[in-house]
């Protein structure tokens, strides 16, 4: 792209040096510069990538963006306010739009991003259409996945997903939208064609400070929608959930509501539940169908409508979402049952809130045969005004295992006698390895009983004293111990 053309698309800046005819990519990371792009310089929480500059420059990049003058370098300097936005709006000029090439779905809520996200993306596979995730389990196009580190990634890498997505051949592309990347604008200028939000409960204050805050930064989802009638759009919400109605003030587009109590637009009723999966009937103004899918608990019921209904609003029949749901796959590290040829239930799952818990517990108490046994931990260099109300909910389980969930800087034993706090039985203990208390959860178990391993999923690592990821994976952990003790079938 012609460089002045570029610039042009910025208004309140300040031009120093000589710049490059072209640009053809816009990076943030300096590892990635070279004489064919312009890096942006930006404040991170740990890291001011100003200080790259002279490295970025040594590797044949001649044009930055930065917020102050830098004296002493050749190159083209585009000063600004406000660099990430001068990144976002250069990256979609750049890459020429590419979230207006395919059918985008972005998904927001405290629980369940993950979920429905990754059941859109089943559903059209199951449709035999192209397609493309990205969110907590990774960027995946089709069957391949690549992993990844945020849910919500900043600006130049979430476009670069797109495009390789469309570059691949997806017609549709889900995308979990975390409040954090939605206060931090990460996602502005992704075109999205469906919203959907999934609940609000408490988490994330450590960020946001307020609930009315994390509320406010959910609903900036929506109002990104815009005003442009001249394409469909639509807002899928959670009817049931009590924020449902801001939310519907905050969207210029039709809101389609689903729930399960409430007079919604799209309902499930004639709920029923086992070990095995769900089965409930799906009504719509238009008709009514049957669905049977391969999750448990009332949670994913929610879950599923959510993804349903936004295919729906896509054009998509009932008959034919009706066939696609009943051969969708598991939703990875989500209330997910490994090796069911166990003697016992050794289950996985992300919940880290006390909502996210309190469901998990509600969506498996039924089927429980001996004791559960309930293994959670608690992140570090987070709000710790929700720890004890977890560890109070871990305690509806017979025997409860408190550990450290990616602690960082944060000393473990704090986080473990924070969930200690609010224990409502002593028959409880305490890990500050959390392999360890994987390992006791299995060896404390005996045939017939539930071992719960929740707040991670399959996240593949631990992050640790100064950031560092330590490898990690409590499916991997949880089975092998497991066969150590029961052998395999």
């Amino acid at each position: 792209m012609k460089t002045s053309e570029l610039l042009s698309k910025i208004k309140a800046k300040k031009l120093y040096g000589t710049f490059p005819e072209h640009i053809n990519k816009v990076v943030v990371d300096s590892r990635n510069a070279d004489a064919n792009s312009v890096f942006v310089a930006s404040h991170g929480y740990t890291v001011d990538s100003h200080q790259f500059i002279p490295n970025v420059i040594s590797q044949g990049c001649r044009m930055i963006v930065t917020d102050h003058y830098v004296e002493g370098i050749d190159v083209g300097q585009v000063v600004v306010r406000d660099t990430l936005q001068a990144a976002r709006i250069f990256t979609q000029h750049v890459m020429d739009f590419p979230s207006q090439k395919l059918t985008t779905y972005g998904v927001t809520g405290t629980n369940g991003k993950t979920s429905v996200a990754t059941m859109i993306h089943h559903l059209h596979r199951a449709l035999e259409i192209n397609s493309a995730y990205l969110g907590t389990n990774g960027f995946q196009y089709n069957e391949d996945i690549a992993k990844g580190s945020n849910s919500t990634p900043e600006t130049v890498t979430l476009n670069n997903h797109i495009q390789s997505a469309l570059q691949s051949g997806a017609q549709a592309m889900s995308m979990e939208m975390s409040s954090h990347g939605l206060a931090l604008g990460r996602t502005d200028g992704v075109d999205i064609d469906v919203a959907i939000f999934t609940n609000l409960t408490q988490d994330h204050l450590d960020f946001h400070e307020t609930m009315e805050r994390y509320g406010f930064h959910k609903a900036l989802l929506f109002a990104q929608l815009g005003n442009d009638y001249t394409k469909q759009k639509y807002a899928v919400i959670n009817g049931d959930d009590s924020y449902a109605r801001e939310l519907m003030i905050a969207s210029p587009r039709e809101v389609i509501t689903y729930g399960i109590d409430n007079d919604t637009d799209v309902k499930a009723v004639n709920i029923k539940e086992s070990i095995h999966g769900i089965q409930f009937t799906m009504v719509t103004p238009d008709e009514s169908v049957i669905i049977e899918c391969p999750y448990i608990g009332r949670f994913n019921v929610y879950n599923m409508l959510a993804a349903l209904t936004a295919l729906w609003t896509q054009g998509h029949t009932l008959q034919d979402l009706k066939r696609a749901a009943q051969i969708l796959p598991p939703v990875e590290g989500r209330l997910e049952v490994l090796d069911r040829t166990l003697p016992i239930d050794l289950v996985i799952d992300y919940a880290h809130t006390p909502d996210g818990m309190n469901k998990l517990i509600d969506a498996l108490e039924p089927f429980k045969r001996g004791k559960m046994i309930f293994l959670v931990g608690m992140a570090g260099e987070r709000d710790l005004t929700k720890t004890p109300e977890m560890g109070a909910i871990a305690c509806r389980a017979d025997y409860v295992i408190f550990t450290p969930d990616n602690p960082a800087n944060d000393d473990p034993r704090k986080l473990t006698d924070a969930l200690e706090s609010g224990a409502t039985h002593t028959n409880y203990v305490s890990f500050l390895d959390r392999a360890e208390g994987i390992r006791h959860a299995i060896a404390m178990s005996e045939p017939g009983d539930m071992v719960v391993l929740a707040s991670k999923g399959r996240e593949p690592y631990q992050i640790m004293k100064d950031y560092v990821k330590v490898p990690h994976r409590d499916d991997l952990i949880g089975l092998d111990a497991a066969y150590d003790k029961y052998g395999r079938d």
